[in-house]
């Protein structure tokens, strides 16, 4: 491999699995005449995987690291920060395998399907948006938002059309069966976040449902 082949990979491997924008790639690829054609080359090489139009990730051949979809789905679109099944899984606290990777923001519902998977983003109002949000950290490095337990919970339940449950039994059972959510979880839950989600009004009598439970 010439010199300058190997200078670009290790330029490539700099950004390691945060995903980076066309404009960076073509500063990197300057000095070609057509720096769109190269990073078209590179695509085609499987040494860039594109998100979404301008939105790229390295791929794990070049960096020798798996990549996030957390992290991705934080930059296909935002503001946002993954919610639903995909945290609760994240947590441990549902047993099923999620495929879909679900986001709430304060932006118009979209949609992406690329090479990593199926990215869905929600639109919640902006007084409910902020609330339960948590910051992990990928691989000791990379950081990325996602729903605390008890907010990804509420999402599930303000975001779930035709859900009506009017009894504590009810939500019980929607927990357990539907979700076949870790029960035992709910004595660690923290009542502020439920209350302040249920200030906001979105299904409200069900959140005070769970909030009851959460507080015997």
């Amino acid at each position: 491999m010439q010199i300058d082949s190997i200078e670009k990979m290790e330029n490539l491997g700099q950004f390691g699995i945060v995903p980076v924008d066309y404009g960076v790639l073509c500063s990197i690829y300057s000095n070609y005449s057509y720096p769109r054609n190269k990073i078209a080359g590179l695509e085609q090489e499987g040494k860039l995987i594109r998100l979404k139009r301008g939105i790229y990730v390295v791929s794990p051949g070049i960096t020798g690291q798996l990549l996030s979809r957390e992290l991705i789905a934080n930059h296909i679109y935002g503001p946002s920060y993954v919610s639903m099944e995909s945290a609760l899984r994240y947590y441990g606290l549902i047993p099923e395998q999620v495929y879909i990777v679900r986001s709430m923001t304060i932006n118009r519902s979209r949609k992406f399907l690329n090479p990593v998977g199926y990215f869905e983003y929600i639109t919640v109002p902006n007084n409910y948006y902020p609330i339960g949000i948590s910051q992990q950290i990928s691989q000791d490095k990379y950081t990325f938002l996602i729903a605390s337990p008890e907010k990804a919970l509420c999402d599930m339940i303000v975001a779930t059309p035709g859900l009506r449950l009017q009894s504590e039994k009810a939500l019980m059972t929607y927990l357990e069966k539907d979700l076949r959510f870790d029960m035992s979880a709910l004595e660690t839950m923290d009542p502020l976040i439920i209350e302040k989600c249920a200030e906001t009004g979105r299904k409200k009598p069900i959140l005070r449902l769970l909030l009851k439970r959460i507080r015997l």
